[in-house]
């Protein structure tokens, strides 16, 4: 961590447990370094280390919490529409980025080198990686962390963890494919090259089964690089009798030979999943 960096987190910390101090022209501007920096993507909410793992910085989140404070309502235009709100849009982007009309993405949010976000919606203190698509109606919620060459299908739903700060956010790593409609919360990681079937809900608490393998292996919060993974059900007993209860399976495991996309498509509908 660099002297400035270490610097803002102090002044974070202590704005965090004494927020009176925001009315110090002093800890305001360390707020508003801080979503700068997210903007620019110099800083995010949380990281990968070198061994695999991620840090969740909630320092940083903090921030983020302590901006809304800061910010007023305002009225905005774009053309006919009117919105009011206390964050701006983002409006600096790196090289070739693409915003397709009404796609949205806040200030204090990051889109990478070549990202295509489509009439989606990212939010504040979201980093999305470079060359990833955010299509039609998929939304990326506040400091969730998308990699590398990631595609969110038609109306993927990312949720965000902004609270607790302390709480890891959705975490989607390096060229994982979500299908149309599936829905990631609750902070799950999803591995590198994983492929979330369409429709797919995935929470913390829900049991993710690998049935490639006897026995199974259970995983909860996690999803394994290169897995393939579908809604499933299976059965509990409760005092009024048994029933089908929602899990996710894992069904098979991406290939390398796979990671084209018309290989990929081909490999998904030959195992029937939908994309």
């Amino acid at each position: 961590m660099s002297e400035e960096v270490a610097q803002l987190s102090a002044s974070i910390e202590e704005a965090w447990a004494q927020p009176q101090k925001l009315q110090d022209p002093s800890y305001a501007q360390a707020v508003e370094k801080v979503i700068a920096a997210l903007d620019a993507g110099t800083l995010r909410c949380a990281e990968p280390l070198p061994n695999g793992e991620w840090i969740v910085h909630a320092w940083i989140k903090q921030a983020v919490l302590l901006y809304f404070r800061l910010r007023q309502v305002e009225i905005r235009e774009a053309g006919p529409l009117c919105f009011q709100d206390k964050i701006p849009v983002k409006r600096h982007f790196a090289e070739g980025v693409r915003v397709v009309p009404p796609g949205t993405a806040r200030y204090g949010s990051y889109l990478g080198k070549g990202v295509i976000l489509m009439p989606g919606y990212v939010n504040i203190g979201a980093y999305v990686g470079e060359g990833s698509m955010v299509d039609t109606w998929a939304t990326v919620g506040s400091c969730a962390q998308v990699g590398r060459d990631v595609h969110l299908s038609g109306g993927v739903g990312i949720g965000g963890v902004l609270e607790p700060p302390q709480a890891r956010p959705v975490i989607i790593e390096d060229g994982a494919f979500i299908g149309s409609r599936a829905i990631i919360v609750e902070g799950v990681r999803i591995g590198e090259k994983a492929v979330i079937g369409a429709g797919t809900t995935l929470t913390a608490s829900m049991p993710i089964i690998d049935v490639t393998q006897h026995p199974v292996q259970e995983y909860r919060g996690w999803v394994p690089p290169r897995a393939i993974v579908i809604n499933g059900m299976r059965e509990k007993t409760f005092p009024g009798g048994t029933y089908g209860v929602p899990c996710a399976l894992i069904i098979g495991w991406r290939e390398p030979k796979h990671d084209e996309k018309l290989a990929l498509n081909t490999l998904l509908r030959t195992m029937g999943v939908a994309l």
